[in-house]
């Protein structure tokens, strides 16, 4: 299959930054204080329980939401920026489809939206996730992996350097998934950085780096390998608990140690 192409990222250059990231809804602290550089070119898996603060931190970064203090940048450009939005792929965990319109026309709004309303990369991508022969057929008559699959289409089809995927495997089928993060691996190897949420834990080895996230603040990060040893246990969902300061039941270690 293709893989799509951008514009180089600057090399040694963050593509995505937050500094002091903050967010808060009245008494509700979402994202406390988060400090991270991601670097061009690699998938880097968010972790945590639903309600850590995933999805908001994501809408941050992508500029869709403004932080309480301080910034989020990508690309060098503070967040949020309308010019950057052109060069950010978001997909959310909600489908953001148009159910009477075709699986073509649908991923000719969305790139228009973004400037790519080519006949060329509508076919680059629907021919990226197989679904080129469904080209006519409305999306409210896709099944549910179909759907997901021009969730992605849509979320590629202006070739975005810098790509956050929220939950983007939840309700796929296991065949699905791994069609899908061939796609991501594909894309990084191009050039493309790409932050995926999650809360399966079975998916962190599919990424190169991990960020442990829990009540809106990063607990920890670095490679599955890393963060195994420095958990000391074989199993990413024990080294989670065991940064977080839980058992193996998810109750508050007694002493406050993570061992």
């Amino acid at each position: 299959m293709a893989v799509l192409a951008h514009e180089p990222v600057i090399s040694g250059s963050p593509a995505v930054e937050a500094v002091g990231l903050r967010k808060q809804f009245g008494t509700v602290v979402a994202v406390d204080g988060i400090d991270l550089a991601l670097a061009p070119g690699r998938i880097y898996g968010l972790l945590g329980p639903n309600g850590s603060g995933k999805t908001t931190l994501i809408r941050l970064l992508a500029g869709l939401a403004r932080p309480t203090s301080g910034e989020a940048r990508i690309l060098g450009t503070r967040m949020p920026s309308r010019p950057m939005l052109g060069r950010i792929g978001y997909m959310p965990q909600a489908e953001a489809l148009y159910p009477d319109l075709s699986v073509g026309e649908n991923l000719r709004f969305f790139g228009a939206l973004q400037g790519a309303a080519g006949s060329s990369a509508i076919d680059r991508v629907m021919a990226l996730v197989d679904l080129a022969d469904r080209a006519d057929s409305p999306a409210a008559e896709l099944s549910g992996g179909m759907r997901r699959r021009l969730s992605l289409a849509c979320t590629l089809v202006h070739e975005p350097p810098v790509l956050f995927l929220d939950e983007p495997t939840v309700g796929v089928d296991p065949a699905l998934r791994v069609q899908f993060w061939s796609h991501f691996r594909r894309l990084a190897g191009a050039g493309t950085t790409i932050l995926v949420a999650s809360h399966v834990m079975d998916e962190a080895d599919r990424c190169d780096d991990l960020l442990f996230i829990r009540s809106g603040r990063v607990i920890a990060h670095g490679t599955g390998a890393e963060l195994r040893a420095s958990a000391a246990t074989d199993n990413l969902e024990t080294a989670f608990l065991r940064f977080a300061g839980l058992d193996a039941e998810g109750r508050p270690v007694a002493d406050g140690s993570n061992a």
